[in-house]
């Protein structure tokens, strides 16, 4: 008999690829951390915000590792991540050419709503590249989409001062991302290092000032999109329950096959039968909110 979860599996390998991709640019930032565009047209056309590729970062090592994709255009991908162990130090060496091998795009996207166009979209650290993402999509007369990123080191790019009014807060927390700036989305930044133009502080706290600000038509008009660290992810869903809002989140957990054979990835979720363990690699990794338990 075939499973629910097999049925589910089967439903996605229509749009899951390996590819040998080409590495087209990596440029590094302060906090060893890198973004990299990679030629991969196959998981350029199916990916959406929230998805994201399993890498194998030199030959030498078999474990692929997960990686959020940050951009999907044209032909290409572009990811964002942090050296944190071997893996990464040896993906940060590779050179522009250099065959990077793919798997990809996985998971389960955020989906968003007419209904509720007032999108916040909340990243931090690491969790920042699907918020760019997904802010991309959102470019339109639809949709009035808010950034707030928050990264405790420097960020991962040029802090840029905003000309996108924010009457909700002192002009002087302006700093703001140059990609969101070009495309039109407010977007401000939260750090207690102590960054120029940032808000000292955590995304929650400026958050819960622009919903503050809102008034209470428009704050029914409200979902919440977020990706990061665990604690920020269960104080935004806390935040969220607060406003009877509805939240979305993309969880963060350590993978091995991403494809959803391994289950070491695995999270506690209610759902209508109780309480079940989904993988987030393929159950997720966008979760409702209200459902993960913390």
């Amino acid at each position: 008999m075939t499973t629910a979860a097999q049925r589910h599996a089967q439903r996605n390998r229509a749009s899951l690829f390996v590819e040998d991709g080409e590495l087209l640019a990596s440029d590094a930032y302060p906090g060893n951390q890198f973004i990299m565009r990679i030629r991969a047209p196959k998981c350029s056309a199916a990916a959406r915000p929230g998805s994201f590729v399993h890498v194998v970062c030199d030959d030498a090592l078999p474990m692929r590792r997960p990686l959020s994709i940050m951009r999907a255009a044209d032909d290409w991908v572009e990811v964002l991540y942090k050296i944190v162990g071997e893996g990464l130090h040896l993906l940060a060496g590779k050179r522009p050419g250099d065959t990077i091998n793919l798997l990809g795009p996985i998971g389960q996207p955020f989906v968003v709503t007419p209904r509720r166009p007032n999108c916040l979209l909340i990243g931090g650290g690491v969790g920042i590249p699907p918020m760019v993402f997904l802010a991309e999509t959102l470019q339109n007369d639809q949709w009035n989409p808010l950034a707030i990123l928050g990264s405790e080191i420097p960020f991962p790019f040029q802090l840029q001062r905003s000309r996108i009014p924010t009457t909700w807060l002192d002009d002087d927390i302006s700093s703001t991302m140059p990609l969101l700036e070009n495309w039109g989305i407010p977007a401000r930044l939260t750090s207690l290092s102590d960054f120029e133009g940032c808000y000292r502080g955590y995304v929650t706290e400026l958050a819960e000032k622009w919903l503050q600000s809102l008034q209470d038509g428009e704050r029914e008009k409200v979902e919440i999109f977020a990706c990061g660290p665990t604690p920020m992810l269960k104080a935004v869903a806390a935040m969220a329950a607060r406003y009877d809002l509805p939240c979305q989140v993309s969880l963060e957990e350590f993978m091995a096959c991403a494809v959803g054979g391994c289950a070491g990835c695995t999270v506690p979720i209610t759902t209508a039968e109780g309480l079940a363990m989904k993988r987030v690699c393929v159950d997720g990794p966008v979760f409702d909110a209200s459902t993960v338990v913390w």
